[in-house]
């Protein structure tokens, strides 16, 4: 069985080698695939892809011409996977690679279509932005409201899911609206859905970190929409 990483990235020089080597330092339950999608990146992030793609030829990297979002790379990669599962990790430092084998079990064990990591059920984080934390909280409220479940962590990076179901999403979101959309539509096709305690090292906006105020409206309009449609 194989594990599909889907690894986005927009301007990651100072971590991509980082995070890479440890996605491949993890010792799996079955094999792994990485699939980076560039969006465009204006620094030395497709130097650096360039130098790791020579000395690993599995490796699949995809660049985009113009930068279009998170979502847009993850769509991307959704033609490109091979694998029996699927998990995004981002090419920041703010997710362990070494909690996805966790998060994959009940995948394996046959309990769950999809399982996501939750920054919110115990697990160490870093203190960050008080409203950060509020509109994770309204998003996740949000969405339970809506589609009548009990998440903790909807906006989490670490979704892993059956690659069969994540083929199946009709994702059209470009930027951080992929995550309330993978979401609206996981539940809607009925899937067994798990969460799981993670850690989480947040990163400041000086740091790097992209996700803005405005992504929170839109994952809102994203939520209702998808809740509203056929």
């Amino acid at each position: 069985m194989k594990l599909s990483i889907i690894v986005p990235v927009f301007n990651e020089e100072k971590t991509l080698k980082n995070i890479i080597d440890r996605v491949k330092a993890v010792e799996m339950p079955v094999e792994k695939e990485i699939v980076i999608v560039d969006d465009c990146s204006t620094d030395d992030t497709p130097t650096i892809l360039d130098i790791l793609a020579s000395r690993d030829p599995t490796m699949k990297v995809q660049r985009h011409t113009v930068n279009q979002g998170k979502g847009a790379a993850i769509r991307t990669a959704q033609a490109m996977v091979t694998g029996d599962f699927v998990v995004i990790q981002d090419a920041d430092l703010e997710y362990d690679p070494h909690e996805i084998p966790k998060l994959l079990k009940p995948l394996m064990d046959g309990v769950a279509d999809a399982v996501y990591g939750s920054r919110f059920l115990g697990g160490p984080h870093r203190v960050l932005y008080y409203w950060h934390y509020v509109g994770n909280q309204f998003l996740t409220w949000l969405t339970n409201i809506l589609y009548n479940v009990n998440l903790s962590d909807m906006e989490t990076c670490y979704k892993v899911m059956r690659a069969d179901l994540f083929r199946k999403l009709s994702l059209t979101s470009n930027r951080f609206g992929i995550e309330p959309q993978i979401t609206a539509q996981i539940i809607k096709r009925n899937a067994r859905l798990y969460e799981a305690p993670i850690s989480y090292y947040g990163r400041t906006y000086e740091e790097g970190k992209k996700i803005r105020a405005s992504d929170a409206f839109t994952a809102v309009w994203v939520l209702i929409q998808e809740r509203f449609q056929p």
